[in-house]
Order: structure tokens, then sequence, then C-alpha cells
């Protein structure tokens, strides 16, 4: 299924409210007055640590990489990307937690750090909801259901009738146990019933890899990941794990669609710094991100990628997270999914 470029769309999102945007702009303009007023330099003064969490090549990595660029641009520091991939990327969380929350240590954050992990490990060096500072949403995606071409299977009810007709003999890429492949896969077995066989990758690349090789029979996958492959016929695309269509690919029916009805699944990423960032470091990243993603070629970008960009406040963001996390802890537990 070929990616078909959405029209253009308004600069502003619907999270980004003009009232946002103006307070936003207004605490820039004390922080700089309050660095001036103090005789200390305005932030940033140095290079800016972009810790993410993830392995290079893949979704949070690409995005992550994106946005630093811009970021470097506006805020006239360097943004170093710092990779910390691994443990589903709680070894990256645990790094920007413990750092000092002075504005040059931000996290580029992912659904799975903050709605999945906690209710799937017990054990955790860090605190999800306590131990960070929300500022801002900057995009979502749905999961991609792809196949290899030589696997039978055109749709997912080609998908559920072969995995019932070989109980145990299909198998699922993912790149962690923690990362939405993981829960999404998951839940279609729960709820179709079927068994299938996890294979955990250190990293969404390295489970394509077999993919493609047809190692691996199925992958619930970041879409800046799968598209590419499934656009160039390498992969067979089947479904997206959105509860509606995405705009980006209107012709792609939805799992639920597909036979499982009550299925859905959306990924986000999102940027955050360690717990007690000073709000005008908050406030001037905002506002830095609202301006950056109402680019055109940022947007096309995103969008090239499958991925839907988007901006909310640092309030909403907070809200949006917590609310995320009851969610999937309920949906987790009438599932019965635990990590491996």
């Amino acid at each position: 299924m070929k990616y078909r470029k959405p029209q253009p769309v308004p600069a502003a999102r619907p999270l980004a409210a003009t009232a946002a945007i103006a307070a936003t702009v207004a605490m820039t303009a004390m922080a700089t007055f309050a660095s001036d007023a103090i005789g200390q330099p305005a932030w940033p003064s140095k290079p800016i640590r972009m810790v993410i969490a993830f392995s290079p090549g893949g979704t949070s990595d690409t995005l992550g990489r994106i946005l630093g660029q811009r970021l470097s641009e506006t805020l006239g520091q360097p943004v170093v990307v710092d990779s910390r991939p691994g443990a589903s990327g709680m070894i990256g969380a645990d790094v920007t937690a413990r750092a000092a929350p002075d504005g040059y240590t931000l996290m580029h954050a992912y659904i799975g750090q903050f709605s999945v992990n906690p209710s799937l490990y017990a054990k955790m060096t860090h605190d999800p909801a306590r131990d960070f500072t929300p500022i801002s949403l900057v995009a979502t995606a749905p999961q991609l259901v792809v196949v290899p071409p030589e696997l039978p299977v055109k749709s997912i009810r080609d998908l559920t009738a072969l995995a019932r007709e070989k109980p145990g003999q299909l198998n699922f890429g993912t790149g962690g146990s923690g990362t939405l492949g993981f829960v999404a896969a998951e839940l279609y077995q729960t709820l179709t019933g079927v068994k299938m066989v996890h294979v955990s990758y250190k990293g969404t690349v390295l489970a394509q890899n077999d993919l493609l090789a047809n190692r691996v029979q199925v992958m619930f996958s970041d879409m800046p990941i799968a598209l590419p492959q499934a656009n160039a016929g390498k992969l067979r695309a089947i479904a997206v794990t959105s509860g509606k269509r995405s705009a980006l690919l209107p012709s792609m029916p939805t799992v639920a669609e597909g036979g499982v009805p009550g299925y859905e699944l959306l990924a986000w990423w999102g940027l955050v710094g360690p717990r007690g960032l000073p709000a005008p470091i908050v406030g001037r990243l905002h506002a830095e991100l609202v301006r950056i993603h109402a680019l055109q070629d940022i947007r096309e970008r995103y969008e090239g990628l499958g991925v839907e960009p988007a901006t909310n406040t640092p309030a909403q963001f907070g809200a949006f997270m917590r609310e995320d996390a009851e969610r999937f802890s309920k949906l987790l537990k009438t599932a019965g999914v635990k990590a491996d």
C-alpha cells in the first residue's frame, strides 16, 4: 500500500492554542529578563544533550535527530544526541531522571517508557509519573502490521486464520518486551485467541531485518521503520492499529476492521526533562516546538515517515501521559499481558 501525501493542513495544531503560544512566549521573555537581572548567562549558554533511549535507526532516533537539528538552529546551541538504548527505554530514562534539572539534558520520550513499562515491570529505578518534567507531545502514529510477501496473508483476517491453523508456528518480532510492538501483538493474540511465538531483539530495526529474511513472520512495527519497506514491496502491510484509519494511509484498514473489534493502539513521542526543570526553560522549549512544528518542511518530513506532528502545552502533556498510563494499566491487566 503506497503512502499518499496528505493535503496541506493548517500550521496550528488543535492542542497548540493561541493562548498557549502567547503564554510560552511571555515565559521566554521572563526567562531572558531573569537571567540578565541576576547577571547569569541566559539559557542556553552551552550544548544541550538529547537522550534517545532506543537503537540508532529506529523511530525515536530518527524523530529525535530531526527535532534536535532544528532546536540547535533555534536555540543557538548544539543539541547533541546521546544514544542510551536498552531495557525497553529504561536505561535512557534513568539517565535523564538523574540529570541536573538545568535544561542541558532532555529526552525524546516514547509511549513505552511512560504508558507501558509501569504496567509491565514490577521494579523500575525511576518513576515515570514523578521523575520527569513534561514539555510537549511531539508526534503520533499507529503501528503498521507487516508480513513478508512470501507469507500467504493479505489481511488481518488471513493472519488470524493462518495463526489458528498453525498454533505456535508463527513468530512475531519486536524491539523488546516494553515496546508498543510487543504490546500490540500480545493484545491481538488475547483478543483473537491465537498463539504466536515472541522473538525479542535489541531494537525494532534488527527485528525487521529478520522479518525481511522471513525468519519471523509478523511485526506490529513503528510506521517510519516499516512503511518504506512496504512501499518498496519488500514487506506487505495489512493493517494499522489505530481506532480509525490513518489520514496518511486512508485505504489501509484497521485491525478492528479485520475482525478484531475493540482493538486500538496509537504510538506517541514527546519531549521531557528531569523533574524540577525551571518553568521559564520549559516555556522556551515549548514555544520553540510550536514554532518548529508549524514549518511546512518539518511537517512534510514527519508525514513522509508516517507520523503526524503534534503539540500540546506542558500541563496538557502531563495530563495526557497520566491518563494514557491509566488506560494501558487497565488494558494490559485485562489482557493479561506481561513482559517476557
